[in-house]
């Protein structure tokens, strides 16, 4: 009889194959990226089929190439982008490498001077008070260590230092190397045309834990990063202009 199953299947089935086990000349997804994309894609795809809807079966079907990317080691995406994750070094200069990551460019006009707004964000401590997926930020001289929320609930942490710093103008920062997420940005404080303040003008680039299928799990999620970044920008503004962040929190929603 001919055996209706491939040899990793085969091996699948054994309990011989695991993330981080399927023959090099395969694989181009890293280990950790690996097992993130099991647990996540299973994760996501018992969510979807449990929802049963249209767009609970397109969740599933992402669930379901992150669990092949994951098991398999192989990524289509990568291959066809010629990236190979499985033994990437991360530069001690470049923590996301070029033409890799996603890149997000989000700006706010906030009625304050440059120098105020400046001081607030160079103080990192303080942005979990506007970040929402931001945990803790602790401060150490110019490093700093990071915890956040990822997609699909995943909490990630990492380690980055100031790479430029130019007071009431610009702060710019990385990762450092080893951390868990790759990422790399720049924060731009621009008067505003007619003294209506200052223009902050945010470029975020990072490589998401799960890879590229990650990032377009967290959109299916609701967890989509530039509109994350965009409304982390708006709390900032009402912050420092009322004082306050605007919150719907105890109030009655209008509904009958």
């Amino acid at each position: 009889m001919t055996a209706s199953t491939t040899p990793i299947a085969q091996r699948v089935a054994l309990g011989r194959a695991t993330p981080g086990t399927t023959p090099r000349q395969d694989v181009n997804v890293g280990e950790l990226e690996r097992w993130a994309s099991v647990l996540g894609g299973g994760l996501l795809a018992v969510t979807g089929l449990t929802r049963g809807s249209g767009m609970g079966l397109l969740m599933a079907a992402v669930g379901g190439s992150l669990l092949h990317r994951g098991l398999t080691g192989h990524c289509y995406l990568y291959r066809s982008m010629g990236v190979n994750t499985s033994d990437e070094q991360h530069s001690p200069v470049a923590s996301v490498a070029a033409g890799q990551g996603v890149k997000i460019c989000e700006s706010v006009t906030i009625n304050r001077p440059a120098a105020e707004i400046y001081r607030f964000w160079r103080d990192l401590s303080n942005l979990p008070r506007v970040m929402r997926h931001l945990e803790s930020v602790r401060v150490d001289g110019e490093r700093s260590h990071w915890v956040a929320h990822g997609p699909l609930g995943h909490r990630v942490e990492w380690d980055a230092e100031i790479i430029n710093d130019r007071p009431n103008e610009l702060i710019a920062w990385r990762s450092l190397e080893g951390s868990e997420v790759g990422t790399a940005g720049s924060v731009h404080f621009v008067a505003a045309p007619g003294g209506r303040g200052t223009e902050v003008h945010v470029t975020l680039k990072y490589d998401p834990p799960l890879g590229k299928l990650g990032s377009w799990a967290a959109w299916l999620l609701g967890e989509e990063p530039s509109l994350q970044v965009r409304e982390d920008l708006l709390r900032l503004k009402q912050l420092l202009e009322a004082g306050e962040i605007a919150t719907t929190t105890g109030q009655p929603s209008g509904r009958r």
